[in-house]
């Protein structure tokens, strides 16, 4: 097992409940820019799983990642997997506009092409992202994770109502709804640019409840930051948000730090060390032991269904 450069905390951590030591990885920065990776273990024959998150340096990283693939495969390791905790370009899955690329299934191809066998992922922004690869793709969810805290942190959840902050979540939303059985609700927003929200409308009742915003991902926090103010001004008593990958960009923080949130939950699949001395909201779920108990179940040929309704201890 070894680790990309982009969040060797978790790849630690996945390792020691592996009972693993990660691989020796040297990786540096040539004077022109360029990546260099050497691999400083035997490989041949192995079963090989090189953990990097798409955060970060993302292009970078990315590189890095395709290069240690490519490293292992002309050292003739058995099989390959990726694990991607946080997958780079998913929010580019179709086309937006007539000239707009389709970033995701590019960097598929360059994955499958560079020697990746199998694909370990979490949370994609897009379930049919996996069809964009001829190679398994195991799209693991941080869902059973967010429910066991909303049941420990929540002492109201039996009356709270879930909120999907777009259409595009609602099936995650209400995915989680249905299994705490509790009501659900959703903002549609009217967007005239993408990165800007123009106006937003809420669909369901959140008055006198606790309300918990449910998404995928989190990048400027515009779209959570302006429906946490519409939760509110809808008679919400309080605001959490849940959210698998937080990558937190521009002006997230302050965005968040001016925002009414009693807590904003993220898991580590994306290092937040360094925004959570600058957001106290920030709460951070460890995702390690899924990723983990996916690795063991991929290793040893088993189902890994068991994690889209468990947590592994």
């Amino acid at each position: 097992m070894g680790s990309g450069s982009s969040h060797q905390d978790l790849s630690q951590k996945i390792a020691d409940r592996l009972g693993l030591e990660l691989g020796k990885v040297m990786t540096k920065k040539l004077s022109n820019q360029e990546t260099c990776v050497e691999i400083g273990e035997c490989v041949q024959g192995e079963d090989v799983y090189i953990v990097q998150s798409g955060c970060g340096e993302i292009n970078d990283n990315l590189m890095e990642l395709l290069i240690m693939i490519n490293a292992c495969k002309i050292a003739s390791a058995g099989r390959i997997t990726a694990v991607i905790p946080c997958f780079p370009y998913a929010r580019q899955d179709k086309r937006g506009e007539s000239r707009a690329p389709i970033s995701a299934k590019l960097v598929a191809d360059m994955l499958s092409t560079a020697g990746a066998d199998h694909i370990i992922t979490m949370d994609l922004h897009a379930s049919q992202i996996q069809g964009f690869f001829d190679i398994p793709v195991d799209n693991l969810c941080a869902e059973p994770a967010a429910l066991k805290w909303i049941k420990e942190s929540i002492s109201e959840w039996r009356s709270c109502t879930i909120v999907s902050p777009d259409a595009g979540g609602a099936k995650r939303a209400t995915s989680i709804a249905d299994r705490l059985n509790v009501d659900f609700a959703l903002i549609h927003k009217e967007r005239k640019k993408a990165s800007g929200v123009d106006g937003m409308v809420l669909v369901g009742d959140v008055k006198y409840r606790v309300a918990i915003l449910v998404d995928d991902m989190a990048d400027t926090c515009g779209t959570i930051c302006h429906a946490a103010d519409k939760l509110l001004s809808a008679g919400a008593t309080r605001v959490y948000a849940i959210l698998t990958h937080g990558i937190f960009s521009g002006p997230a923080i302050t965005r968040m730090n001016s925002a009414g949130f009693e807590a904003v939950v993220v898991t580590n699949t994306v290092p937040q060390e360094d925004k959570m001395k600058h957001c106290s909201k920030i709460q951070v779920l460890d995702i390690s032991m899924i990723l983990a108990e996916a690795i063991r179940r991929t290793h040893s040929g088993k189902s890994v269904s068991y994690l889209f309704s468990n947590v592994p201890s």
